[in-house]
């Protein structure tokens, strides 16, 4: 299995990219218009979200054909075109399989209400008990994970929405139906493949109620769930050279992540896990108002980053996907000091050890949406908990500014390419409303002498030259500092020294008190910053206001 940690991945949310319809929507010809920009900006992987036919309930998340595109993306010529367009240039294309359920709209599960045995068993069904669910479980989304079925007299399981069914990964023809799958696309020249909540697909032999949690504990990382990648991997993807995937991983844990991604146990290329983008919530509840700890986020980056670098496991690095709010609404100042921390933001995660991914409109600083009514939004999530909180007796402004600190349509609203009224989007109406901002754009960043995108780029030219970046050891120093995020990358007698300033104070990082060596031209050289140079002041580095710097030694 091959390693990935001189790469970089684009994300696109194939619906809020590029509309070449006029209808609103994104579409993979979208896709296939922009290469030159994605070319130019350096990355080697494109992940699209899924594309495949689906009722959208959750955006393409609730699959009900895995072998067919949604018209509304286009045509399987389409996506050829652009798998060939972009192999031309030296772009592989990721798919994203959601095997952990399928849409209710899926002929199997059809055929499961049918009555059909063979298809019930690709799915969770069992029965009540006292006319009440099998299990207390909640589902992700709000609500019970059990929805009943009249005509069988059963409840299925459902983790996530309603018309989300869990699929049985106990039932080995299930198993071999999703590997045609994989198949069927590699077959096609799909280079890669991202697995949804991958680490969900086992579930436990006993249903059991859960009496201090929401039914988590009983299926993250299931018992069976190496062996089931092991299979996947052996039978699909592993018999490609080439061939690269991640699994979202969902509450999971340091041990598991590391089976995951070891290259000797042959599961997956690399691993996404959340903990790092759950220091904004109260008490683990993620619709709740709370500043960052910034603190409980470095201990998070330095656990997963000495554990993985320890045993090999990799990681996929990221702060934002279609799931989460921008980070430079989060854990920078998008009023204040956008492009300064928007660059420091990527510099902090751009070099740690493992494989950085980029979420579409990161490069040229797109923030939250700011939305100002609940018409707006068109996340099943964020629709379900505005009803919960309100019935909860919330404050209603006070849930408008939890859904605009927390709604996963802070990451979806659609590209700005440009200033113009369809934003360079579409020449219709998009199929959710653009971000309530202004200035800020793909074609207005670009046309700045010190653009976030051009120092996106040279973040990723450093990582494909620079061999302490790829492979370097890491060790973080400070790890008590309430401002600054400072580690190191060494390999053979390089050494590289990252800072990173997460807030708009100024502050002092002491390199002697470090044991590096005292500051002059001939022993550190510049790599690259988001300020005017280096401020040096009594041996010791000022940092200002999100400045970010790389030294090289």
């Amino acid at each position: 299995m091959n390693t990935y940690n001189d790469k970089i991945i684009y994300q696109i949310y194939v619906k809020s990219f590029m509309d070449t319809t006029g209808n609103g929507h994104g579409d993979i010809n979208g896709i296939t218009r922009r290469l030159d920009y994605l070319e130019d900006l350096g990355v080697d992987y494109l992940w699209l979200t899924p594309v495949f036919v689906s009722p959208m309930n959750d955006n393409g998340y609730d699959v009900a054909d895995y072998k067919k595109i949604d018209p509304a993306f286009g045509t399987m010529d389409d996506l050829i075109e652009l798998i060939s367009k972009a192999k031309e240039k030296g772009l592989g294309i990721m798919l994203d399989m959601v095997f952990n359920h399928s849409s209710t709209s899926h002929e199997w599960f059809q055929k499961a209400l049918d009555g059909n045995q063979k298809y019930q068993d690709y799915y969770i069904f069992k029965e009540g008990k006292e006319n009440k669910p099998p299990t207390n479980w909640i589902s992700k989304f709000g609500g019970s994970a059990w929805s009943y079925v009249p005509q069988l007299k059963k409840y299925y399981l459902h983790l996530f929405d309603e018309t989300q069914a869990d699929l049985n990964w106990e039932n080995p023809h299930l198993r071999e139906e999703l590997y045609d799958i994989v198949r069927f696309w590699m077959n096609k020249g799909i280079q890669g493949f991202r697995f949804d909540v991958v680490n969900l697909i086992s579930k436990p032999e006993i249903y059991k109620d859960d009496f201090i949690g929401d039914g988590r504990r009983f299926y993250t990382d299931g018992p069976k769930v190496h062996t089931y990648l092991k299979e996947l991997n052996e039978k699909t993807f592993g018999q490609m050279d080439d061939s690269i995937t991640v699994g979202e991983m969902s509450s999971t844990d340091l041990e598991n992540c590391i089976l995951y991604s070891k290259p000797e146990e042959k599961e997956l290329s690399m691993v996404f896990n959340f903990h790092h983008l759950k220091v904004d919530y109260e008490d683990g509840d993620k619709w709740s108002l709370k500043d960052f700890d910034f603190k409980m986020l470095k201990e998070i980056f330095d656990h997963w980053q000495t554990g993985m670098q320890e045993n090999q496991g990799t990681m996929a690095l990221f702060y934002n996907n279609h799931d989460q709010p921008r980070v430079v609404s989060r854990f920078g100042d998008d009023q204040n000091f956008l492009d300064k921390s928007a660059k420091m933001l990527a510099t902090s995660i751009h070099l740690l050890r493992g494989t950085p991914y980029i979420y579409q409109g990161e490069e040229f600083g797109m923030t939250n949406a700011n939305f100002a009514s609940i018409e707006d939004y068109r996340d099943v999530e964020s629709t379900n908990y505005y009803k919960i909180l309100k019935e909860n007796g919330v404050d209603d402004n006070k849930i408008m500014a939890i859904l605009g600190s927390k709604s996963r349509d802070n990451g979806r609203t659609p590209m700005l390419w440009s200033p113009d009224e369809g934003r360079g989007f579409t020449m219709g109406v998009p199929w959710l409303p653009f971000a309530k901002v202004r200035g800020i754009s793909q074609q207005e960043d670009q046309e700045k002498e010190d653009s976030i995108q051009e120092y996106y780029k040279q973040l990723i030219q450093l990582r494909k030259k620079e061999k302490a970046i790829q492979v370097g050891q890491y060790e973080m120093l400070e790890k008590n500092h309430e401002s600054l995020f400072v580690y190191t990358r060494s390999y053979n007698q390089e050494r590289i020294l990252v800072l990173n300033n997460f807030y708009g104070d100024d502050v002092m990082f002491d390199l002697e008190k470090n044991h590096l060596p005292a500051y002059c031209e001939e022993t550190y050289q510049i790599l690259l910053t988001n300020t005017d140079g280096i401020r040096i002041q009594e041996g010791k580095i000022l940092l200002q206001a999100y400045d970010a710097l790389i030294l090289k030694f």
